[in-house]
């Protein structure tokens, strides 16, 4: 090699003396940079202090200013999950750190990749009860991957390198960075890049190659069998291989609720979604198969109702990257381990293999399901009492947006409508909060979503519950020129809670109305309080107007913009599996359940 040659090849820098000279705080940002981090959501105080000075002099990284420390996580979450990219909150000791445990829970049951920074008082005054501390490693110790105390300046990049290594890696997740405020302040040398050390952080991304031959030979000599879609396949950002493996093999397919767009509402072989408040021919589906594919999915209790009672005729084959899902709930018949990307294209490969004599003929088990399909297909009962159907807000809402657009949800029944009444076409296009059921969740995701997709049209559905919880970020949105839309399903009442009432407790609805419907007092008004916080707010009550308002919302981008849609307070979720029964236990509306053969 010449000397020319050796000169130009690049190398990172030596630990040497002459490395640059920086506090804390600055090593905090010229690691965010180094990583590539270009947006940040957060809310300083005394113990971050530090941080938010240089956070000032960096062009490379947009810190967005949070009205509460569970908008900023929400936030990294909705970024996160829109984009595949790492969300970044930050955050004080004490109460600031603790407004992020919300958000951190959130983002570790549905497997979102954040990192958490949080300030931490100085490390001599730990454990005194020292103002604004809190133990905020030990909180989050059971809702993280992993949980950093950072009390040395010079333990800062790597502390910061690793933990986006263990968020973005094997199965995504949430990690927190806690640095006390000495740390900070100190100066070091600052060494890039630092050598990470993680002992024991081995993720299994290649499937045993034995374990994929056993699952294509159950998959190929299948009468019954389905593809069960978990949101592990968007975490993985493998939907194109689904979409090849489910086309060779014929295979129906169910997404749950964190799959939505992992494969096509518009393909042919998808049946919907499983579960609780799945379609029916999804549901019944997966309780008839004799063979289930399940592909980064948990067996959660929403989808399965009683375990005991689920697929009892399927033989299960497992795709998990976290070994510990593996027959946590339903034990595998066939369990792989492994990244799902790599996984998907070697069972497309080991099925041609196995079916290059031919393929079991699964017409039968589709003209059953076509039947459940034809018979019972997802509708509604429109509305009594002279208020709006939220199904056709919802409905018209998707249908004039289109599939590029993201649709955030909150949490209940407006959750559940948005995922059975949108078709979605792509992955990441659908954001909820699954596994934690977190109220409050869809304005800041869908702030945070925008951030990080700023050329797509991007929905709040939200819940006049779930909207009066984190609101205060539409000051965030119309002061920084994020333009989300809200769409507030104003039932008046908190919607599923009260469903819940209305079938199981004889409709004695206690303390679940809200006052902010038709025929109330209206606390608060909704059109004012947008109003107030610089949108453009429109109060819609007849369905004549409803196209009308998603239109002059989406014409509108030079603000956020919010619809009062006053509905009804009467209308239910349907299909439904009550709580704690078997599956095949559906009911395609009150009172009314498909005749089929159930077990004892």
């Amino acid at each position: 090699m010449s000397a020319e040659t050796a000169q130009a090849v690049p190398r990172p820098p030596g630990r040497t003396a002459s490395a640059p000279v920086l506090s804390g705080a600055q090593a905090v940002v010229r690691s965010l940079e180094l990583l590539g981090v270009t947006d940040v959501f957060g809310l300083p105080g005394g113990a971050i202090l530090p941080v938010y000075d240089p956070l000032m002099d960096t062009s490379d990284i947009r810190h967005v200013l949070v009205r509460h420390e569970q908008g900023a996580g929400h936030a990294a979450e909705g970024y996160a999950a829109a984009s595949g990219r790492i969300g970044v909150a930050i955050a004080t000791s004490g109460p600031g750190a603790t407004n992020l445990v919300t958000a951190i829970a959130d983002a570790y049951m549905d497997s979102v990749p954040i990192v958490c920074i949080t300030g931490q008082v100085f490390s001599n005054l730990m454990g005194t009860d020292a103002f604004q501390e809190a133990d905020i490693v030990g909180i989050t110790m059971p809702i993280t991957k992993h949980s950093f105390l950072v009390k040395r300046a010079e333990d800062i990049p790597v502390a910061i390198a690793s933990a986006f290594e263990i968020a973005g890696t094997g199965r995504p997740g949430p990690v927190l960075v806690d640095i006390t405020k000495d740390a900070q302040q100190a100066e070091v040398p600052f060494v890039w890049p630092p050598k990470l050390d993680l002992p024991g952080y081995r993720p299994v991304t290649k499937a045993h190659g034995k374990q994929i031959q056993a699952a294509a030979q159950l998959l190929a000599h299948a009468s019954k069998p389905v593809l069960y879609v978990g949101g592990g396949v968007i975490r993985a950002q493998a939907s194109a291989e689904l979409r090849t493996l489910a086309e060779t093999t014929g295979a129906p397919v169910v997404t749950t609720l964190m799959a939505r767009g992992a494969f096509p509402d518009s393909h042919q072989q998808h049946l919907g979604m499983p579960g609780m408040h799945g379609t029916v021919p999804a549901v019944l589906a997966l309780q008839e198969a004799d063979v289930i594919v399940s592909l980064g999915a948990r067996f959660d209790d929403r989808v399965t109702g009683k375990a005991a009672l689920f697929a009892p005729h399927a033989k299960i084959v497992h795709v998990d990257i976290d070994p510990a899902e593996i027959s946590k709930i339903r034990v595998a018949d066939v369990p792989i381990v492994g990244d799902l990307r790599d996984v998907l294209v070697d069972l497309e490969s080991a099925f041609r293999a196995a079916t290059q004599d031919g393929r079991p003929d699964i017409a039968e088990w589709w003209s059953f399901l076509d039947g459940l399909r034809d018979e019972f297909p997802l509708g509604y009962t429109p509305t009594t009492d002279g208020l709006l159907s939220p199904q056709y807000v919802i409905q018209r809402i998707g249908e004039l947006t289109g599939p590029e657009a993201i649709y955030a949800a909150g949490v209940g029944q407006h959750q559940m409508w948005a995922a059975q009444f949108i078709a979605y076409e792509r992955p990441n296009s659908w954001l909820n909060s699954g596994g934690a059921g977190t109220m409050g969740y869809a304005v800041p995701a869908a702030m945070g979503a925008k951030v990080a997709e700023p050329d797509r049209v991007v929905w709040a559905i939200d819940g006049d519950g779930c909207f009066q919880m984190t609101n205060q970020e539409l000051a965030t949105c119309a002061i920084n020129g994020i333009p989300i839309k809200v769409a507030i399903i104003n039932n008046s009442s908190l919607g599923m809670v009260r469903q819940w009432q209305n079938l199981f407790y004889d409709g004695r609805y206690s303390h679940t109305d809200l006052n902010t419907g038709a025929g109330t007092v209206r606390i608060p008004d909704f059109v004012k309080l947008a109003e107030a916080y610089g949108c453009l707010a429109i109060r819609v009550e007849k369905e004549e107007d409803v196209d009308a308002a998603i239109t002059t919302a989406l014409e509108t981008d030079d603000r956020p913009v919010v619809i009062d849609f006053v509905v009804s307070a009467d209308a239910m979720v349907w299909p439904m599996v009550p709580q704690g029964v078997s599956n095949s236990y559906i009911q395609y509306a009150r009172d009314h359940a498909p005749a089929f053969e159930q077990e004892d």
